[in-house]
């Protein structure tokens, strides 16, 4: 992480935190934090030419962002590592375990092993007391407002992901850095209607803006092709687990491609051979009508998406939606568009 980046990452980190503390790097470099770096925010569809995943970008990437970011705009050690820490329980394939466990509409199963994690850890522990910091100061990041809020709302890991999939996702380019560093520079701190504290944007121009651009990015987590590639990676790791071929312990402690290996070299051919066909697929198929004799799923999947505020006193924000009839539309077009009814590969599984 940051001393290995690759040029594209480090500008892109550079906008988010002028400015990165020397105690990051100590937290980062643990080995809890570094496991991260061998798992990819893309959730499976780095496995499957049905997408076009260029740039790999890593959990400990998107953890890193979002520390940053909550750092650049509170400039408080706690909450930063808090942010740092929020996915270190992740197992490989990310949310597709969360497809497993049948979470696929919430997807925070995995969450739950978080303090555990952290607490079992002599390194964290040892770096969190000199730092004389509690474990339950860093261990939740919910309790966080600027770091994790509920959706819609804009908080510093829904911020980071949806610009990392703006740049990187599917490559898509649906962002650039010129227009991430337009947007963030317009964000504040502001009180939402709750009165708790959230991102928000200093000129409804900007805030409209953002929605436009994401707007093209939520669906992309909705496609038929990213719940079908989640339920089979989903699917293919219960068949391994039920089968003996791998644990619960190996999804949080090999690497993804060591996962990739066991399952490509798998005894039951019928798990090895169809992977095979779907790291080969190009395309998936769609229907409205339930397809027999090929792998087909209908989910729902969690609709992510944006409503930010817009600063319309001297700390107060109001939700943009409530002042622009065009943020509105652009919200309502993604809230109102649908997939078919089901999705399938030309295969069997």
């Amino acid at each position: 992480m940051l001393k290995g980046t690759n040029p594209i990452l480090k500008e892109y980190f550079s906008i988010l935190s002028k400015d990165i503390p020397d105690f990051l790097y100590e937290y980062v470099d643990t080995k809890e934090m570094q496991r991260l770096a061998f798992i990819s925010q893309n959730c499976g569809t780095d496995y499957t030419n049905i997408f076009d995943n260029k740039v790999y970008y890593s959990i400990l990437d998107h953890s890193v962002g979002v520390a940053l970011i909550v750092w650049n705009f509170t400039k408080d050690k706690k909450q930063t590592l808090a942010g740092l820490f929020h996915d270190i329980s992740t197992p490989t394939f990310k949310h597709c375990i969360d497809f497993m466990n049948g979470d696929y509409k919430t997807q925070e199963s995995t969450e739950e092993l978080t303090t555990e994690i952290i607490k079992n850890s002599s390194e964290i522990m040892h770096l969190l007391e000199r730092d004389n910091i509690k474990l339950e100061e860093v261990q939740d990041y919910h309790i966080y407002p600027i770091a994790d809020n509920d959706l819609p709302k804009l908080s510093a890991d829904r911020l980071e992901y949806n610009f990392s999939g703006g740049l990187f996702f599917d490559n898509k380019k649906i962002l650039n850095l010129g227009t991430i560093k337009e947007l963030y520079s317009d964000i504040v701190i502001l009180t939402n209607e709750e009165g708790i504290e959230e991102l928000g944007f200093a000129h409804k121009e900007t805030a409209e803006k953002f929605v436009h651009n994401l707007k093209n990015v939520w669906p992309m987590w909705i496609s038929s092709k990213d719940k079908l590639t989640m339920q089979f990676i989903a699917d293919t790791v219960r068949k391994m687990a039920n089968q003996g071929y791998i644990t619960k312990e190996d999804l949080y402690t090999l690497k993804e491609s060591e996962i990739i290996d066991k399952i490509e070299n798998c005894k039951d051919k019928t798990i090895s051979e169809t992977f095979k066909k779907f790291e080969n697929a190009d395309c998936i198929y769609e229907s409205e009508e339930k397809v027999f004799e090929k792998y087909s799923v209908s989910l729902e999947g969690k609709r992510r998406y944006i409503v930010p505020l817009v600063k319309t006193g001297e700390t107060v924000g109001t939700r943009v939606v409530d002042i622009s009839e065009v943020a509105k539309n652009d919200v309502a077009d993604y809230l109102n568009s649908k997939t078919k009814k089901y999705a399938y590969f030309d295969f069997n599984f």
